[in-house]
């Protein structure tokens, strides 16, 4: 079904929008990247004393940046580093300002996003109360970064490309505790498994601007890396993106629902894909306490999910049994499905158990996300302008 705004439209649109992400993320990495390293610094600072990231929002968009990053930093997937303590904060629970103002401690980073007054109003309190502060808009806090985008999807991939990095690079200053104020300097260590991470680390124990160049660095090669899968992941699914938006919508116009589910930082972007799906936590841990996570998934398909819905499903590896029980389900329900996924595609591209994937070709797991960030922020777009 092609319509008043056909196929060969809707991959015109996809190359603007490559270029467009292009553009923004080389500018405003090659201008903020010295910035991002000397942030690191500080918030190891922070956590080394017992401090807390502290992350709120009050937007749908910005409640699902809220939970990825706590996530991420709690969630110790690099190898052989720390977890570190995160708390996520949303409107749901009432006052952003109050929330900060019960839970924020001096020593803690408080991170707001989303541009809204009391966005603003909680940076302010976090201030007050000794937190270095984090935001994406003018809300006066100590660290402010305005990516160079018009588009607000565009805006938030640049976003969630930077608490990639922060999370990635602040562990960089743990491996040099004498860069850290009121510790000493220990032996030098060996990244060993990590050292992908930051491929220009020097082993550098007490010259803070040799380490802060390399994390400069390491900052600017993991822009052009996600820029590049960017562009891999948007050009060679162009055929998949197109197709599945056109499948949408006429989804849509019948009447079906989207679903879109996730593990961990994927949940998140699903959370982000379709703002109005929830997920309860009461049901998913029933589930995983009494039957087992791997019919987490395809337990609430089989409760939400009807013939002519379609069902979105995140995974970086491919390879999630949970993940693979509900596209299974699905397609027994007679919904479309669509999967965007990491690495090789796993057994999801292999085995083809959607009906259209996007295989995001990295190893990389921040970058994946990233990458699939831009895959369904247009896919969104397409459905919008298929017809």
């Amino acid at each position: 079904m092609t319509g008043a705004v056909g196929m060969d439209a809707l991959s015109r649109r996809l190359d603007g929008a490559m270029a467009e992400r292009s553009e923004s993320n080389a500018a405003f990495f090659a201008t903020e990247a010295e910035r991002l390293a000397s942030l690191c610094h500080r918030m190891a600072e922070r956590f080394a004393r017992g401090g807390r990231l502290v992350a709120f929002g009050s937007t749908p968009a910005a409640r699902s940046d809220v939970r990825h990053i706590a996530v991420e930093f709690v969630h110790p997937v690099i190898v052989g580093k720390r977890a570190l303590p995160a708390i996520g904060l949303a409107a749901e629970s009432g006052s952003l300002r109050r929330q900060v103002h019960l839970l924020a401690e001096p020593d803690d980073i408080a991170i707001g996003f989303g541009g809204e007054p009391e966005v603003a109003s909680a940076i302010g309190v976090a201030r007050e109360r000794g937190c270095l502060t984090i935001a994406f808009s003018g809300a006066g806090a100590d660290w402010e970064f305005s990516p160079p985008a018009g588009d607000p999807s565009v805006r938030q991939e640049l976003v969630e490309t930077l608490y990639h990095v922060l999370w990635e690079l602040v562990h960089v200053f743990f491996e040099h505790r004498g860069l850290l104020e009121g510790r000493e300097a220990g032996r030098v260590h060996d990244t060993g498994a990590s050292s992908f991470l930051y491929p220009f680390l020097a082993e550098a124990e007490t010259d803070l601007d040799a380490v802060l160049d390399d994390v400069r660095r390491s900052v600017l090669a993991k822009a052009e890396e996600v820029g590049d899968l960017r562009a891999q992941t948007l050009g060679e699914n162009r055929d998949e993106l197109v197709a599945a938006a056109s499948a949408l919508r006429l989804g849509f116009e019948r009447g079906g629902k989207l679903l879109a589910l996730g593990n961990g930082g994927s949940a998140t972007d699903a959370m982000d894909a379709v703002a109005d799906f929830r997920s309860p936590p009461a049901i998913l841990t029933a589930l995983a306490n009494d039957i087992g996570t791997e019919a987490i998934f395809a337990r609430q398909v089989i409760a939400y999910g009807q013939a002519g819905d379609a069902l979105l499903a995140l995974s970086t590896s491919g390879n999630s049994l949970n993940v693979i029980a509900a596209l299974d389900e699905a397609r027994r329900r007679g919904m479309r499905t669509i999967a965007m996924v990491g690495y090789d595609g796993g057994r999801v591209a292999n085995e083809q158990l959607a009906d259209h994937v996007v295989v995001t070709r990295s190893e990389r797991i921040p970058r994946i996300q990233e990458a699939q960030a831009s895959a369904y922020h247009l896919l969104r777009e397409l459905v919008e302008l298929a017809q």
